[in-house]
């Protein structure tokens, strides 16, 4: 813990005078009352655990914060030492929402009374930007392992596959079924090859400002009439958002890949199965360059939801590296490939994962023309 808090001015602000400023603040603040009831929540507060301020006004706080949580004795300690008090990464669960969150909390005493103001900063950004560079770094090895195995594997499986079909041809009928079997699975690992191969095409491809509106509609069509006709889709779009700057080809396999992952991640046999394809402008967000003092604005979020059961939390940390999978008949090469793309594109991806409300976001540059100006959006 740390008496150093980023709140500790708020202190002296008088509640119905500092609601403007609270509500303009990007961050979720509450103001809490000696009773623990919530006394005042900011618009960032209601986003955060979902419930409007009315609702809130009427709760306490250990209603919306799980017992035992360390942030209840956190404000019990800024009243007992009248003094600001924080502390980093503490894990946040709300079982409404079936949420797991790491947040900063940050406290300080109001001056009448035992009111106390805390602000919660998550950590989801920050983490998702260190996870983002290793699964780059797992990427670039999946470029040099790609090369090496197309060199070194497919020639000479080719060899193993001719043998086989030309013993199949003067066996007998239990020499054919093994002789079958050895080319079913050479070509098995054929189609892995080929997939891996993906990684080591360091060719640059031709980007330019892209609808990512029409790139959903397309793998929604795609999805409806196959691998998931079963599953209902519902669309929350941002109808002003501006193009992104990538390559039109490649975005429509990342979000296939991720539309896919969801459905089966739903079942075939789920009668109330749904998959939300969101996107969102989000101003704020500046991702740096490694190696480089550049700084790149990623303000076009794209999200896909599903109900599905959820992913494990032993996945969680491990699921865009390469053969990381729980399909039975899965290569783990589809979630590595994604963030593969997108890290060429400049842009982040990471999972939110919850029963029931699993969520991949991919977040991405603007694209703008060579004078600033915004470009009209490509269909």
């Amino acid at each position: 813990m740390s008496d150093e808090s980023p709140i500790a001015g708020l202190g002296g602000l008088k509640l119905a005078g500092s609601e403007a400023v609270l509500n303009a603040l990007p961050l979720p603040v509450l103001t809490i009352g000696g009773d623990e009831r919530i006394l005042q929540c900011n618009h960032a507060a209601e986003a955060f655990f979902e419930y409007s301020a009315r609702l809130m006004q009427r709760r306490l706080l250990r209603d919306i914060i799980p017992f035992g949580s360390p942030i209840i004795a956190l404000v019990n300690e800024v009243r007992r030492r009248r003094a600001s008090v924080s502390e980093y990464r503490v894990e946040l669960t709300q079982p409404r929402l079936g949420i797991e969150r790491s947040v900063d909390v940050f406290a300080t005493p109001l001056d009448d009374g035992d009111a106390v103001v805390m602000m919660l900063q998550e950590r989801t950004i920050a983490d998702k930007m260190n996870r983002q560079l290793t699964h780059r770094g797992a990427a670039r090895s999946m470029v040099a392992l790609g090369a090496m195995l197309a060199h070194e594997i497919k020639n000479p499986l080719a060899g193993i596959r001719g043998a086989a079909q030309l013993l199949e041809s003067t066996g007998g009928e239990e020499d054919r079924l093994l002789t079958r079997l050895i080319c079913d699975e050479s070509d098995r690992i054929v189609r892995i090859v080929e997939r891996m191969e993906l990684f080591g095409d360091e060719r640059p491809a031709e980007r330019g400002p892209v609808n990512v509106h029409g790139v959903l509609d397309q793998v929604k069509r795609s999805a409806q009439s196959g691998f998931a006709r079963h599953i209902r889709f519902i669309e929350t779009y941002d109808p002003s958002l501006p193009p992104v700057l990538g390559n039109r080809d490649q975005l429509v396999q990342v979000v296939l890949n991720l539309v896919k992952n969801a459905a089966e991640a739903i079942g075939p046999d789920a009668v109330e199965g749904e998959i939300t394809l969101a996107t969102a402008f989000r101003t704020g967000l500046r991702l740096q360059i490694p190696g480089s003092r550049e700084r790149v604005s990623l303000p076009i979020e794209v999200a896909i939801r599903d109900n599905g059961p959820g992913i494990s939390a032993e996945m969680l940390t491990d699921m865009f590296d390469p053969f990381v999978t729980t399909k039975a008949q899965g290569s783990g090469l589809g979630l590595a490939l994604v963030a593969k793309i997108v890290g060429d594109h400049g842009g982040i991806v990471e999972c939110d994962p919850a029963p029931r409300r699993t969520t991949f976001r991919i977040l991405l540059p603007m694209s703008s023309a060579r004078d600033g100006r915004e470009p009209t959006l490509a269909t």
